[in-house]
């Protein structure tokens, strides 16, 4: 097949496959810096003042907050490591007073050997550290084969049955997930070498790195059938808004998929070196808390407790708070085991507040985890989750971790499940990938568009309900540190009684299929059918202190 027709060939492909499946991924404009950003601080404005639907925060310094002490509050963000070097964050990590740095000691006697800013429990003793991992769905495929394979259904009872028909489910999904994941990433790598010639082409004709929808339009290629196709190419991919860098994250984002999280001979844990499935053989991993997956979790640590006073990058929301950082969630799925020694490390080291920003669709070693929220509740801690990034309704689809135990009961009070917002009070108040849930998601917060600290003093702007999660736990940190005799219980209840509702708003229901998505009450959403606001949270509490 000759080139031109290679490009015209390919170019319906990369057209369909990328553009359907780009708007998943997230923004990531690193070098960009406060102001110069459109989307800088839109979350901490005030509806009323600034007619954007942020949390109000920046009005309740100005307004309720003036010469108002504060005591500090540590919240535990449980995520993939955060750059604790970060300009943004000077001041604002814990620091394990117990702890001398670097003697090789565990001085305070806390099972943990120089944690000086917390734990990383997906690194080895050596201080090497995984970075991707496999899917769950991959690692219970991998175990139904092993169990499994050539067995027949009817020829099980009691534990066996139910644990095949379990397995079973994840398979399914597994081969749903990895065929389809597959399929898309043959397509594209079929493309990659097709593309990078037509980008070089352009780079080569325009004398210049980088190009625009402009640049390329101005191309006139005359006779030139193959120049011709490569323009054409091009300009439907830069017409549509999409461009090199969202190619190439796409690109990286499939081979990870396939090479990586669905791939079923890959196994990273033999870095840590411990059984996953086993509860007896704890501790483990490293002090390494930045690790080599930290752009997430400085993220969200930003959103919390990013300096508000030194005039650059960003504002965070809670002043007085220091960042107790356990890095647990590497690229690709968590374990439970992990999950669950992080929430109880948490605990034991003085966090009043965790977020959470990660979940799955399965939970083999549910009880490690059940049994660590049962502990968090008897010591008064609040824990903030997101929602998740499936457009799914939580009541009716399971995400881990949940609030519920094998019987459907609820385990702590202190939990709240957080869904995606954005700016404007209209049908786009709902973000399109925010899961949703009239039972089990509390209230929806800023998760579109956030501009927030990543790694080497950068920021960028990045969607999820990852980042409605740490919204609520830095709202939830502020009223602690200006109460700090309410208990955990009472925040979430003045959170919830404080959010801004409207029951009756027609918004569109979130969908991965944005042409389809109809039209719902934002009142159905969600328990309050409300939004986060700061200011009113702090207005509530006074008087709830007062009463």
């Amino acid at each position: 097949m000759s080139s031109t027709n290679n490009f015209k060939l390919l170019a319906g492909i990369i057209l369909s496959v990328f553009s359907i499946n780009i708007n998943a991924q997230s923004k990531n404009n690193a070098n960009e810096k406060n102001t110069t950003n459109k989307y800088y601080n839109w979350h901490n404005l005030d509806a009323k003042t600034n007619h954007i639907q942020g949390i109000s925060t920046d009005i309740a310094y100005e307004k309720l907050l003036k010469d108002k002490p504060m005591k500090r509050v540590v919240v535990a963000v449980i995520d993939g490591g955060v750059d604790i070097n970060h300009e943004d964050l000077a001041g604002k990590i814990w620091v394990n007073e117990g702890e001398i740095p670097k003697n090789g000691l565990d001085d305070d006697n806390n099972g943990f050997i120089d944690d000086i800013n917390g734990w990383n429990f997906i690194g080895g003793k050596d201080g090497t550290n995984i970075k991707l991992e496999t899917a769950e769905i991959t690692r219970l495929y991998v175990k139904f084969i092993e169990k499994f394979d050539g067995i027949k259904k009817a020829s099980l009872s009691g534990k066996k049955l139910a644990e095949y028909q379990y397995l079973e489910k994840a398979k399914i999904k597994y081969l749903e997930k990895a065929n389809k994941t597959k399929n898309d990433y043959d397509d594209i790598s079929g493309f990659a070498s097709i593309f990078k010639e037509a980008d070089s082409t352009i780079i080569s004709i325009l004398n210049k790195p980088d190009y625009t929808l402009n640049d390329i339009k101005s191309i006139n290629p005359g006779i030139d059938k193959r120049l011709s196709s490569i323009k054409d190419l091009l300009y439907g991919i830069y017409k549509r808004g999409y461009n090199r860098n969202q190619f190439n994250s796409y690109y990286e984002y499939l081979d990870k998929k396939t090479n990586y999280q669905y791939n079923t001979d890959f196994n990273p844990r033999t870095i840590v070196g411990d059984n996953p499935e086993l509860w007896n053989d704890i501790p483990y991993g490293n002090n390494d808390v930045i690790g080599n997956t930290p752009e997430h979790g400085t993220f969200v640590a930003g959103i919390i407790a990013a300096n508000r006073h030194n005039d650059i990058g960003m504002k965070g929301i809670a002043d007085s708070v220091k960042i107790m950082v356990i890095r647990t969630v590497p690229d690709g799925d968590e374990r439970d085991k992990d999950v669950a020694n992080a929430i109880i490390y948490a605990v034991n080291n003085g966090a009043q507040i965790l977020n959470l920003s990660f979940g799955k669709d399965f939970s083999p070693q549910k009880n490690f985890v059940d049994n660590a929220l049962k502990y968090a509740a008897s010591k008064d801690v609040l824990i903030i989750h997101a929602a998740g990034n499936d457009s799914e309704n939580n009541d009716t689809v399971e995400r881990f971790p949940n609030n519920y135990d094998s019987t459907g009961n609820t385990i702590m009070r202190n939990w709240m499940n957080i869904g995606a917002s954005y700016k404007k009070k209209n049908k786009t108040l709902t973000a399109s990938f925010s899961n949703y849930g009239k039972k089990t998601v509390e209230f929806f917060a800023p998760g579109e568009n956030i501009y927030s600290t990543q790694p080497a003093n950068k920021y960028s702007v990045m969607d999820g309900t990852s980042f409605s999660a740490p919204m609520t736990a830095g709202a939830a940190a502020l009223i602690k540190s200006v109460y700090p005799l309410l208990t955990a219980s009472q925040i979430k209840e003045i959170l919830i009684n404080s959010a801004v509702k409207y029951p009756r708003l027609k918004v569109y229901l979130p969908s991965q299929h944005e042409k389809k998505r109809k039209k719902v009450r934002f009142g159905d959403l969600s328990v309050t059918g409300g939004l986060l606001n700061v200011y009113k949270a702090l207005e509530m509490t006074e008087k709830y202190k007062n009463q």
